[in-house]
C-alpha cells in the first residue's frame, strides 16, 4: 500500500508500514532523497523568520538542517542521541517518540549550548507526530538559553497538522490497516 503526499508541490508515493495492529503510517524518510532535502529546505527557509542557528534532533533531520544550512549560509546544530567522548558539560532530555520504541535521550554539549546562548535558533524536525522530538529539541533551546524563534517540519502528521505553533509543508494523514485515511 503506498500514498501520494504532495510537499509545497513535489509529490512523493510513499510506502505505508503498521504501528500498530490497526494504525499504519507512511514512511516519509528523507535520508537519500535529495530531490525532496533541496525542495523542503528551500521551501521552509521561504517561511522562516530571522535566525541565527538551526537545531535539529538526530538522525532524520540532519539532511534537512545541513541543506537549510547550505542554502541560507547560517549553521545548524544536532542534538546527539548519546554522548560522545569529546563532548562535555551536557545537557539532556528525555522523550518518546512514535516510531522509536522505548524511551529516548537527546543531548547537547556545553560548547554546542555556549554558541545558541542568546541567539535566535529554528527548531527543525523532519516530520512531527506527536511532537515530542519537538518538545525535546526546544526544551534542550531553553537549556542552552537561546531564543526559540520558529519550529518548522517538512511534514505533519496525523492530529500534529492542526498545530499553529509548527510551520509545516505538507500534511500526512494516518491510516487504518486497509489503507483507508483515518477520519
Amino acid at each position: 500500500m503506498t500514498y501520494t503526499i504532495d510537499v509545497a508541490g513535489l509529490k512523493k508515493e510513499l510506502t505505508l508500514f503498521p504501528v500498530t495492529e490497526d494504525t499504519y503510517i507512511a514512511a516519509f524518510v528523507i535520508f537519500g532523497d535529495v530531490e525532496m532535502t533541496v525542495h523542503a529546505a528551500k521551501e521552509l527557509l521561504k517561511k522562516a523568520p530571522d535566525f541565527d542557528y538551526i537545531v535539529a534532533p538526530e538522525a532524520k533531520a540532519i539532511p534537512l538542517a545541513y541543506e537549510m544550512s547550505r542554502q541560507s549560509g547560517k549553521p545548524y546544530i544536532v542534538a546527539r542521541k548519546k554522548a560522545k567522548a569529546y563532548m562535555s558539560g551536557i545537557i539532556s532530555v528525555t522523550l518518546q517518540s512514535i516510531t522509536t520504541a522505548g524511551e529516548q535521550t537527546l543531548i547537547m554539549d556545553a560548547e554546542d549550548a555556549a554558541k545558541i546562548k542568546g541567539k535566535r535558533v529554528i527548531i527543525l524536525d523532519d516530520v512531527i507526530s506527536t511532537g515530542e522530538s519537538l518538545r525535546a529539541t526546544e526544551a534542550l533551546v531553553d537549556k542552552a538559553g537561546g531564543i526559540k524563534v520558529a519550529k518548522m517540519a517538512i511534514v505533519a502528521e496525523g492530529g500534529a497538522w492542526d498545530r499553529t505553533d509548527i510551520t509545516v509543508l505538507g500534511k500526512l494523514p494516518l491510516f487504518n490497516a486497509d489503507g483507508s485515511i483515518k477520519e
